[in-house]
């Protein structure tokens, strides 16, 4: 009865982590830029002494969906979207390099170009720091431009290039902190490839209808976990009634 609740336990533990992942992927499927973690149940021998008669499932993330969201405009100068493959180049809060599809950029107060979330934006020799203007611009290439304070609208000058980056999926991992970063350790090369839409946001790449059905799965797998517990406890129990009748 023991093994029964063993590999009962370890479904219902495993269930309870694919559920957890997936709840993460509905939390965001409004976060701009997001991409969906990916998991997969894989069968375990349950080793021991004796033959392995019994197996467990485990469940383990395979990576994260690199399909393209949505691009919707919002008409804001700042905000970008990459059409395509690529990324931003970002500095993460510890320093290092990391990359983000989320473009939604202001300027702080004291003149940095950062995300929503506070990580400065890179170009190739660093974080962006842009003069006071009255007006402010990003190509499709990158570059940005301003118009400087208190000179006329035809007075543009170029800034500085966001770093656009197009590594391969297998070459990126995600942190604790969402961004991706090489798993290299190791900076990428700029790629001149990578084309922004201006005045445009990515929307998050999870299938809402499809992460839901999900959820009602896991949730009937685990009651059905739970069942397989409650019978080795019904089980043992009658078991132990018999041998007291004897």
């Amino acid at each position: 009865m023991d093994r029964l609740v063993y590999v009962a336990m370890s479904g219902a533990k495993e269930i309870l982590n694919a559920q957890a992942a997936n709840n993460e992927n509905l939390a965001n499927a409004s976060t701009t830029g997001f991409r969906a973690d990916l998991t997969a149940f894989q069968t375990q021998e349950v080793t021991g002494a004796g033959l392995p008669s019994r197996a467990y499932a485990t469940d383990d993330s395979v990576g994260w969906d690199s399909t393209q969201g949505l691009l919707q405009s919002t008409g804001q100068p700042l905000d970008v979207a990459i059409q395509g493959q690529g990324w931003i180049a970002v500095q993460a809060s510890d320093g290092t390099e990391a990359y983000t599809r989320a473009g939604d950029l202001h300027v702080d107060p004291s003149g940095q170009l950062m995300t929503a979330n506070g990580n400065p934006v890179l170009t190739d020799s660093g974080p962006l720091t842009v003069p006071p203007e009255s007006s402010i611009t990003i190509g499709s290439d990158g570059s940005v431009s301003i118009v400087p304070q208190g000179q006329p609208a035809t007075t543009v000058s170029l800034i500085g290039r966001i770093k656009l980056v197009n590594p391969p999926p297998s070459q990126l991992e995600r942190g604790a902190d969402g961004l991706f970063r090489s798993t290299a350790d190791t900076p990428v090369t700029s790629d001149a490839n990578v084309t922004l839409v201006s005045g445009a946001l990515e929307s998050s790449n999870v299938n809402i209808a499809e992460t839901m059905a999900n959820m009602i799965e896991l949730a009937r797998s685990y009651e059905v976990q739970v069942k397989a517990m409650k019978a080795a406890e019904d089980n043992a129990s009658e078991s132990a009634k018999l041998l007291q009748s004897s």
